[in-house]
């Protein structure tokens, strides 16, 4: 991860003076569980929580580490330089596992709390733009091509309604995440109490892991990641459809160019969707973490190690570029110029074509076959296409058409609010009570 990507909350999660403090909090609270049960005393519980309750120093963890070449051990070593005598208490029956899949189990939990602030600060502002253009018309493109109308606060709504379900499967994996594992070396609890991993569970606000082998299954972390590969793709589809929209030949809507910003080293009248195409690269990063934590789920037997050096990198990573991802896209959504008169004169570009399909079903209506009212309202949509007048009008004096609809009938099938009919109840559907 690098600060420009990153914002300080999701970071401070990630840091090792986090982690250390973590493990001491697992340790701790495994020690509690031990004097409880009469397995060491309490005063050496007591003075465990009371003397290795500092700030760990990281830099004396990592000299100990290059020595030891593990770093449970140089951290439970550090510990022992401020606990004393006691510290021979700690790590009771215990494997590194049991510490390292614990906490990051923490620190998933942590990092999917501000993840879900941030899809609520999408949902927040999808909503009110949304509310905002619920009858701003524009055309709605299939192929990228001009097919019918439809409302600027309807493709709002649709994003609104993909990251509403995107929360669901966020908290969904927070749920399943948050577990702990205190279950020894292949987790048969042959030398420590399953009472002991209960404690610790509920003193750190996890569930207890059913069945664990000597780490938490992968599965429940590859499903976590998955989550986050789906969030980070609807984020590109919204960044996809922004920068589109703000093509110079289309210019619907913009990214907010503010007072002094520059959008070009070269040419000084460029103003670049530069936002969501970063958003589009970051949704690349996050989605990137997906198939690594899938091939994690494959371990050899009770456990090998070949999933923790994916985790060192796919953890923080994903987790930080997604969180930093939901607060630009807000802030894009919030900020963005819409423009409605570009969004009119682009849906009149093709001189009514829009209407097409209105008119076919008009003909079968009258009785003419599907395949030859096809025909009819094709062969004057392409004369349009070809410049030879608007589509009404190319309509009206086709002998063929007139023979089953009158000018009137004709006429009727132009009024936009066709259209738009059911955008209220499509609303309706989408902004329930409950959001």
């Amino acid at each position: 991860m690098i600060p420009r990507y990153a914002r300080r909350p999701m970071l401070k999660i990630w840091e090792p003076a986090t982690r250390f403090r973590i493990w001491f909090e697992i340790e701790s609270h495994a020690c509690d569980a031990l004097a409880e049960l009469g397995v060491i005393p309490q005063s050496a519980a007591q003075n465990i929580r009371l003397k290795g309750d500092v700030e760990f120093d990281v830099d004396r963890i990592d000299e100990i580490e290059r020595e030891v070449k593990h770093d449970v051990i140089a951290f439970l070593t550090h510990l022992a330089e401020h606990v004393g005598e006691d510290a021979r208490f700690v790590h009771q029956g215990m494997t590194s596992s049991d510490v390292l899949d614990t906490c990051l189990s923490v620190q998933l939990s942590r990092a999917t709390d501000l993840l879900l602030e941030g899809v609520d600060r999408v949902l927040a502002a999808l909503k009110k733009r949304a509310m905002e253009h619920k009858h701003t018309v524009c055309i709605g493109r299939s192929h990228a091509i001009h097919a019918e109308p439809t409302t600027f606060g309807l493709k709002l709504a649709q994003a609104f309604a993909e990251f509403d379900r995107g929360r669901e499967r966020l908290q969904a994996a927070r749920k399943e995440i948050a577990v702990c594992a205190i279950s020894g070396a292949v987790g048969t609890f042959a030398n420590l109490s399953p009472k002991i991993e209960a404690h610790v569970a509920k003193a750190l606000g996890l569930e207890v892991e059913p069945i664990s082998s000597q780490i938490i299954p992968r599965d429940r972390h590859a499903a976590f990641f998955c989550a986050l590969a789906v969030l980070a793709s609807s984020i590109e589809r919204l960044a996809t459809e922004i920068r589109h929209l703000q093509r110079t030949e289309v210019l619907e809507v913009e990214e907010f160019f503010s007072a002094g910003q520059k959008g070009s080293s070269a040419m000084p009248h460029k103003r670049n969707p530069v936002l969501t195409e970063n958003l589009t690269g970051l949704a690349r990063l996050i989605r990137s973490a997906a198939t690594p934590a899938l091939e994690n789920v494959a371990l050899w037997h009770e456990r090998d190690i070949s999933h923790s050096s994916v985790e060192r990198g796919i953890c923080p990573d994903a987790c930080v570029h997604l969180d930093f991802a939901l607060h630009r896209l807000a802030g894009v959504i919030e900020n963005l110029v819409v423009y409605p008169q570009n969004m009119q004169a682009n849906l009149d570009k093709l001189g009514g074509l829009h209407n097409s399909q209105r008119v076919l079903l008009a003909l079968t209506q009258k009785g003419v076959s599907r395949e030859e009212a096809y025909a009819l309202v094709q062969r004057n949509a392409m004369a349009t296409w070809r410049g030879e007048g608007d589509f009404l009008q190319q309509l009206l004096a086709d002998e063929d058409v007139r023979k089953s609809l009158s000018a009137d009938e004709i006429a009727k099938m132009f009024d936009i609010e066709y259209h738009l009919a059911q955008v209220d109840h499509i609303f309706e559907r989408v902004f329930t009570p409950d959001n």
